[in-house]
C-alpha cells in the first residue's frame, strides 16, 4: 500500500486513479479470460488448431492490454493530445493503405499485416479521433473565431470516406453516432441537430440502397427469412441458459456457431453461466457509461469533459450493438464485444481508450483550485 505522503510517481498515479473505472475495466479483463476459455476451444477444434488456442492468445493480448492501459493512464491531457494527433494520422494512413495491400475478408479489407501482425487500423483511429474532436470542439467553444466545429466535420467526412470505401458500415454508425454525441455536449443548435439526423437518416438508405449485403442484413431482421442461422442460435442459446446457465463447458452454441468467441461470446456466457451472469456483464458496462457521462458532466474543462464524454460514448455505443445483436434486437453485425471478445487490436485499442479515460479522470487538486479561483473572480461584482 502506498502512502500518502510519497510523492513517487506511482504513489501519486495510485491516489488520483479513479479505483471504480480501474476495478470495473479489469473486471471486464478477467471475465474476457474466463469466456475465452468457455467459448473458444470448440471453435478451435472445429478448424483444426488446439484447443486452448484462441484462449491462450487471450491471455497473450490481454497482458499488453493491461500494460499499454495502466501506461496510458500516467499521462497529461496535453500529452494525450499529442500521442492522439500522432496516432490519427498514423492509423489514416494505414486505413488508405488498408485499401490497397490490406488483407480481404468476407469481402471487405479491414486488416493490414505488418511485421507478421494483423491489424485493424479502424479500431486504434476511434480514440484518437475522439481525443482530436474534443480538443477541436473545446478549441471553438473557448476562441469562436477558431473554426474548430468546422475542422471537425472534416474530420469527420473524412474517417467516414475511408470507413464507407473498406466496406464498415459498423463502425461508421459507430463513429458518427459518438461525433454527434460529443457535438451535443458542445452544444451544438437545435437546427444542427435536424440537419445531422436528416443527414444520418439518409446515409443508412443509400447504404441500404448501394451495399447488397447491408440491404439482405436488413430485410433478414425485418423479415426473418433468409439465413440467420448465426442469430437464431445466439438468441436459442440465451433461452437456453435460462437464469442459472446448463453449466460452465456444456453449451452447445459454440460448438456449430463460428463467431462464438468473438462476435456471440455473450451468448456463450448467457448459455452456459445464465442470465445473471448477462444482466452482470450489462451492469458493469452500464456503470462505465453513466459514471463517465457523469463525470463528465461535473468537468469544468471542455476538453476534458468532451473527451471522456465522446470515449464512454464508443465504449457503450460498442458493448450495445454487440449484445443487441446476439439477442436478435438489430441486424448481424460483426462488432466485438470490449474486452471480452477476442482479437488482438481490439484489446489493445479499447486498453488505449480506457487508459485515456483512466488519466483524464484523475484527481488534480491544484487544476480544481486553479478552476475555483477563476470562477470565484468571474464571480465577484466589478467595482
Amino acid at each position: 500500500m502506498q502512502s500518502r505522503l510519497d510523492k513517487s510517481p506511482v504513489a501519486t498515479w495510485w491516489w488520483t486513479i479513479d479505483r471504480w473505472f480501474l476495478a470495473a475495466f479489469l473486471s471486464l479483463m478477467g471475465l474476457g479470460i474466463i469466456l475465452s476459455f468457455a467459448a473458444s476451444p470448440a471453435v478451435a477444434e472445429r478448424i483444426g488448431l488446439d484447443s486452448f488456442h484462441f484462449a491462450t492468445r487471450q491471455v497473450i493480448f490481454t497482458i499488453p492490454a493491461l500494460i499499454v492501459m495502466l501506461a496510458v493512464s500516467f499521462l497529461e491531457a496535453r500529452q494525450i493530445r499529442r500521442m492522439s494527433l500522432v496516432m490519427l494520422c498514423i492509423m489514416l494512413v494505414l486505413m488508405v493503405a488498408v485499401l490497397y495491400i490490406g488483407v480481404e475478408v468476407k469481402g471487405a479489407r479491414r486488416w493490414v499485416s505488418l511485421a507478421g501482425l494483423s491489424i485493424q487500423p479502424s479500431e486504434f483511429l476511434k480514440p484518437a479521433f475522439v481525443i482530436i474532436c474534443a480538443w477541436l470542439f473545446a478549441e471553438h467553444k473557448r476562441q469562436p473565431d477558431i473554426p474548430g466545429n468546422l475542422f471537425a466535420m472534416l474530420l469527420l467526412a473524412l474517417v467516414i470516406s475511408l470507413l464507407v470505401a473498406q466496406p464498415d458500415l459498423g463502425q461508421t454508425m459507430l463513429v458518427t453516432g459518438t461525433w454527434g454525441v460529443m457535438f451535443f455536449m458542445a452544444g451544438l443548435p437545435w437546427l444542427w441537430i435536424v440537419a445531422l439526423g436528416i443527414v444520418g437518416a439518409s446515409g443508412l438508405f443509400a447504404a441500404y440502397s448501394v451495399f447488397p449485403h447491408v440491404a439482405l442484413r436488413i430485410d433478414k431482421f425485418l423479415t426473418g427469412e433468409g439465413d440467420t442461422f448465426q442469430v437464431d442460435m445466439g438468441r436459442e442459446a440465451l433461452i437456453n441458459g435460462s437464469w442459472f446457465g446448463v453449466g460452465p463447458g456444456e453449451g452447445t452454441v459454440k460448438r456449430i456457431v463460428p463467431d462464438a468467441h468473438t462476435d456471440f461470446v455473450f451468448s456463450v456466457a448467457g448459455e452456459e453461466f445464465g442470465l445473471i451472469m448477462c444482466f452482470f456483464i450489462m451492469s458493469i458496462f452500464a456503470f462505465i457509461v453513466l459514471r463517465g457521462l457523469s463525470i463528465a458532466l461535473k468537468e469544468h474543462d471542455d476538453f476534458t469533459r468532451y473527451a471522456v464524454g465522446g470515449l464512454v460514448t464508443v465504449f457503450g455505443l460498442q458493448s450495445a450493438i454487440n449484445m443487441c445483436v446476439n439477442l436478435q434486437l438489430m441486424p448481424a453485425k460483426g462488432m466485438t464485444l470490449p474486452f471480452i471478445s477476442y482479437g488482438g487490436s481490439s484489446q489493445i485499442a479499447i486498453a488505449i481508450s480506457m487508459g485515456m479515460v483512466l488519466a483524464l479522470t484523475r484527481k488534480r487538486p491544484e487544476r480544481r483550485k486553479q478552476m475555483g479561483f477563476v470562477l470565484a473572480q468571474r464571480a465577484m461584482p466589478a467595482e
